[in-house]
């Protein structure tokens, strides 16, 4: 018997009032900013900074800069495999769908889905299964297939109805550049991502999206300081418009600055040739209280119970699902 995947989708508005659920990821950098005395302070803070950073960059029509709002929501996927091979709903990925508020002509536009990404099956593979299989060698490895189950589930839930039927367009997700990795300013600019930047060898992370279909492309957008790892499917410049584009970098940016005041909360830009580092000095804090280091213990934390929930009980069926469901 084949197992078949079922896909299930929640949404929780993130705003002041939001408070992380018990099924909710708690390696989500969103969660953790929702937690603590300053929870509501954190969580109006960033809200205004996502607000400004968008009115800076949609500053046509918009003397006043204040045009725009965003709300965010954050959207839940889980997955069950029906029949015998019942697991009930496994929760798999979390990311953030934006909504461009245009109050001066009273109007709701659609954003992007994706921004942020979180997910289960990746903290075991990065926090678990890597450091394992790299345990006592002399060089670092990844193992033979790594990467693809996880690429087949992302892939899969992208192309089931759940998807379809509330999101017209495809996912992009924007992240931090490597510190692994130097990236080369070029020639190339947009009007809104700004300028683009490449690299010579693709990152850890950037092969591991590949296993999910999606290409990747560095861009440090106006008054940025550093720029930021676009991944997505299609054409990113030619799919999404100039507002679209914005709601990701607004947040997005927004969140790094917090999350990596070293890298996207500097005193100077990044230069034509560019080695981020989380050992550089010469940043600013924003006023938004959030602790690194709970985030990195809980990717370890929830990396093995996915393995004990998950992986380990369901790998034969897991497996096969995988074999016969690549897309």
């Amino acid at each position: 018997m084949t197992a078949k995947a079922l896909f299930h989708i929640s949404r929780i508005p993130f705003n002041e009032e939001y408070q992380p659920s018990n099924k909710t990821r708690l390696t989500t950098n969103f969660a953790n900013l929702a937690r603590g005395e300053s929870r509501q302070e954190n969580l109006r803070n960033v809200l205004k900074m996502i607000d400004n950073r968008f009115n800076d960059l949609a500053h046509w029509d918009n003397a006043k800069r204040d045009r725009y709002s965003i709300e965010l929501e954050i959207v839940s996927f889980k997955m069950a495999l029906d029949g015998r091979n019942n697991i009930n709903r496994f929760p798999l990925i979390e990311v953030l769908n934006t909504t461009i508020i245009d109050k001066k002509d009273n109007k709701r536009i659609a954003g992007i889905v994706g921004n942020s990404f979180s997910s289960y099956v990746r903290d075991y593979d990065f926090s678990i299964l890597l450091v394992n299989y790299n345990k006592n060698k002399s060089e670092f490895s990844v193992p033979q297939n790594y990467g693809n189950l996880h690429g087949n589930i992302f892939k899969s839930i992208i192309n089931s109805t759940v998807y379809t039927k509330n999101f017209k367009k495809l996912p992009v997700i924007c992240l931090s550049v490597s510190t692994n990795k130097t990236y080369h300013r070029t020639e190339n600019r947009h009007p809104v991502l700004g300028i683009e930047y490449r690299q010579h060898e693709f990152s850890l992370t950037d092969q591991y999206f590949a296993k999910m279909g999606m290409t990747v492309r560095y861009f440090m957008p106006a008054n940025s300081m550093a720029p930021l790892a676009f991944y997505f499917f299609g054409d990113l410049l030619s799919d999404y418009s100039n507002l679209e584009l914005i709601s990701t970098i607004s947040t997005m940016e927004s969140f790094q600055k917090i999350y990596r005041p070293e890298i996207y909360n500097t005193n100077s830009a990044a230069p034509d040739y560019y080695r981020p580092s989380l050992k550089h000095q010469d940043y600013s804090f924003t006023r938004i209280v959030y602790d690194r280091e709970e985030r990195n213990q809980l990717a370890v934390a929830q990396g093995k119970y996915t393995e004990e929930k998950f992986i380990k009980p369901y790998q034969d069926i897991l497996e096969q699902w995988s074999t016969t469901h690549i897309l």
